[in-house]
């Protein structure tokens, strides 16, 4: 990687810093193990004490331009914490943890979870018969409570456990409805998510061999969102080239540093 360099404080969620080495979470004192990636939306490590190992995401707080980000990375630890209490009980989801302290200053941008003992979802990986099977029930229960994932085209958001169990990490694009105050438009919305939801599921499934099945046919609202989020995500690319955090490609396997799933894709390729 000696032709890319770390990424500049302003693509990093908390710039110059990193997730700090030590915190408190329900009483008990963490020691930090392994940071897993550092992007522009959060920076997620692993802690650890003698009785757990938890995960924990540190959304932005890193200024963009002069303009503060602390109210950002307040709202996504609240909305991604609402929704893990939300999912608490169902099989899959990590529990989630209490509030974050740092050398005695709660961390409102942060939150936490359990370590999924496992690995990220492998492209053409084969799993156990049993496995998405229960990765559909798992799924079916969250729609039931109002839990749209929205960000399930990423496999590596789905852990393949230690216990050859699913499990769901990373609930930052959810999409969450609330009968108090929902309309027509946000259940639509909600019905067409969940919809979406299951067609990835359909996806991963063909290209882990567990279904002999036709493709799925692609929804029209994705094909929309694609047209609109891939020239985006072409930008985003050109401009981590252009500060030569990235390779040419702009692929993330190019950028030092890449994220946990990342080095493992590298890690099975070698």
């Amino acid at each position: 990687m000696a032709s890319v360099r770390k990424r500049p404080p302003l693509f990093r969620a908390l710039g110059r810093h990193e997730p700090p080495l030590r915190i408190e979470v329900d009483g008990r004192a963490f020691e930090r193990v392994e940071i897993l990636k550092h992007d522009s939306w959060a920076a997620t490590a692993v802690y650890r004490n003698d009785e757990r190992t938890i995960v924990c995401k540190f959304n932005r707080t890193e200024h963009v331009f002069g303009v503060p980000m602390d109210w950002l990375g307040r709202w996504l630890a609240d909305r991604e914490r609402r929704a893990l209490t939300r999912l608490s009980g169902l099989p899959g989801i990590p529990p989630v943890c209490g509030p974050i302290y740092a050398d005695g200053r709660r961390l409102v941008n942060a939150v936490a979870h359990d370590y999924i003992e496992g690995h990220p979802l492998a492209k053409n990986e084969q799993v156990s018969a049993t496995f998405f099977p229960a990765l559909r029930r798992t799924l079916g229960a969250m729609h039931r409570r109002g839990i749209a994932y929205v960000d399930l085209h990423k496999r590596e958001n789905i852990i393949v456990g230690a216990d050859g169990r699913p499990y769901f990490i990373d609930f930052q694009i959810h999409f969450g409805l609330d009968a108090r105050f929902s309309g027509p438009v946000s259940r639509a919305a909600f019905r067409l998510l969940c919809r979406s939801d299951d067609y990835h599921v359909d996806k991963h499934v063909r290209n882990s061999g567990g279904e002999a099945t036709p493709p799925p046919t692609l929804p029209w609202w994705i094909r929309a969102h694609r047209f609109v989020a891939k020239p985006l995500r072409q930008l985003r690319r050109r401009l981590l080239v252009l500060f030569g955090i990235r390779r040419a490609e702009g692929r993330a396997e190019t950028e030092a540093f890449a994220e946990d799933a990342v080095r493992r894709e590298q890690a099975r390729a070698a």
